[in-house]
């Protein structure tokens, strides 16, 4: 899952994306409301996190912006501001949900969990190929009831495989959800973290569900 955090707070912007990627996610940053909703429009990402007051421009009109260009991806809104009339004007701009400043980084983390799962009726706390488990909560990968230890990026890995069964997932588009925009797209970290991967959940079990499509990427899920 990739997601985009528009702060123009140094601080609290790098302290959202360190607890984010701590949490499996990539992360990209933008401190201005231009070249944020322009980064946002790009479609590259499941989610948004748009500070009201923005240096350049209002978090509102940056929203309603964004609604214009026809993007879908949810869009949690920040602000210091907690009145009525605020949370209104971010929700009627095309808001998905709303967070008043200060925040405990687990609520934050509870907000866009819960933003992701819309639309996705059949999931709940767990994703599940087979004997493969993955707890979306918990953080915990197991399979035929044996705990997999996973680092964050092989957890989101997985999880990205995990929500695209049976489809071929090029290169380019599992850098682009699970890598951040300094991804080098030249670069063999995905076939590394793959075969890492690949040990751990496939290696000594019956079934395969990890697949290299040659020269054109790989697929997840059980042939036949």
């Amino acid at each position: 899952m990739r997601i985009l955090v528009i702060e123009d707070n140094p601080k609290m912007a790098a302290g959202i994306q360190r607890g984010l990627r701590e949490n499996g996610y990539a992360v990209d940053v933008s401190h201005t409301g231009f070249e944020g909703e322009d980064l946002a429009a790009s479609g590259e990402y499941d989610a948004v996190v748009l500070d009201l007051m923005l240096p350049d421009r209002d978090g509102v009109e940056v929203c309603r912006n964004l609604r214009r260009r026809e993007l879908a991806s949810p869009i949690l809104m920040l602000t210091a501001l907690s009145g009525t009339h605020d949370k209104v004007s971010g929700l009627d701009a095309g808001a998905d949900d709303y967070l008043t400043k200060p925040f405990e980084f687990e609520e934050l983390l509870a907000r866009l969990r819960a933003l992701l799962r819309r639309g996705e009726a059949t999931e709940g706390r767990t994703l599940k190929c087979e004997d493969l488990v993955l707890d979306l909560y918990s953080r915990v990968a197991t399979r035929s009831e044996t705990e997999v230890e996973l680092s964050n990026k092989e957890f989101a890995l997985l999880e990205y495989l995990m929500r695209n069964p049976n489809r071929v997932l090029s290169r380019i588009q599992i850098g682009e959800k699970v890598w951040d925009m300094n991804f080098e797209p030249g670069s063999n970290v995905i076939d590394v973290y793959v075969s890492s991967l690949r040990k751990k959940v496939d290696r000594g079990f019956e079934r395969e569900l990890i697949h290299t499509i040659k020269g054109a990427g790989y697929r997840f899920g059980v042939y036949g």
